[in-house]
C-alpha cells in the first residue's frame, strides 16, 4: 500500500487518505511528479526490515530518509517480552516468559512431529498386518522403517526435524 508525506507537515497518510484529505480536488488514477508537487507530498518507498533476533520482532517506526533524500519506512527490533507485575503484585520476569514461549513452541512441534509420525505409521499398516497374516516377518527394510518412525521422538533434533532426519520409505 503506498504512502506518501506531506513536506510541510511530515504526516504520512496512504493514497486513498490523501484522496479523501483532498476530496475537493478532482486527482488523476496514477501520480505522477507533478500531482505530488500540486499535494505537497513525497512517496515513501519500502524499505528492508532488519532481521529480529530469537524472542524479537520488527515492528515500523515512521519515515525517516535515506541517504539519496528519499523518504523510506523506519523500523525497528523490540523484545517480544519485558518484565512486568501482575495483579497479585508478582513480578513475571522476561527470562521466564521466553521459557514458557519457547516450551510452548516445543510442546507445539513435537505434537505436530507425533500425528506426522502416525499418519505414516498407519499409512503402512498394510504391510505389517498382510505379512503377519500370511504367517511372514514383515521384510527387513519395512520393519526398519516403521522401527524408525516410533524412534523418531528419540532423534537428536526432535522436534525440530528436518527431510533428512526422518526414515526412508522403502519402495512398495
Amino acid at each position: 500500500m503506498a504512502e506518501y508525506r506531506n513536506r510541510t507537515t511530515g504526516e504520512v497518510k496512504t493514497q486513498g487518505e490523501w484522496r479523501r484529505a483532498h476530496s475537493d480536488m478532482s486527482l488523476p488514477r496514477v501520480w505522477n511528479a507533478n500531482t505530488l508537487d500540486a499535494l505537497d507530498l513525497d512517496p515513501v518507498l519500502e524499505s528492508p526490515k532488519p532481521t529480529p533476533g530469537q524472542y524479537q520482532h520488527v515492528v515500523r517506526d515512521g519515515v525517516v530518509q535515506d541517504s539519496k533524500n528519499n523518504w523510506i519506512y523506519a523500523w525497528k527490533v523490540v523484545d517480544m517480552f519485558e518484565d512486568y507485575t501482575d495483579e497479585d503484585g508478582n513480578t513475571v520476569t522476561k527470562s521466564q516468559q521466553e521459557q514458557d514461549y519457547q516450551a510452548r513452541l516445543d510442546s507445539n512441534a513435537a505434537e505436530s512431529i507425533r500425528k506426522n509420525r502416525d499418519t505414516l505409521l498407519a499409512e503402512t499398516d498394510w504391510v505389517a498386518t498382510k505379512h503377519l497374516e500370511l504367517g511372514e516377518a514383515v521384510p527387513t527394510d519395512w520393519a526398519t522403517y516403521r522401527q524408525g518412525l516410533r524412534d523418531i521422538t528419540t532423534h537428536a533434533n526432535f522436534p525440530y526435524l528436518t527431510d533428512e532426519d526422518w526414515p526412508t520409505k522403502p519402495v512398495e
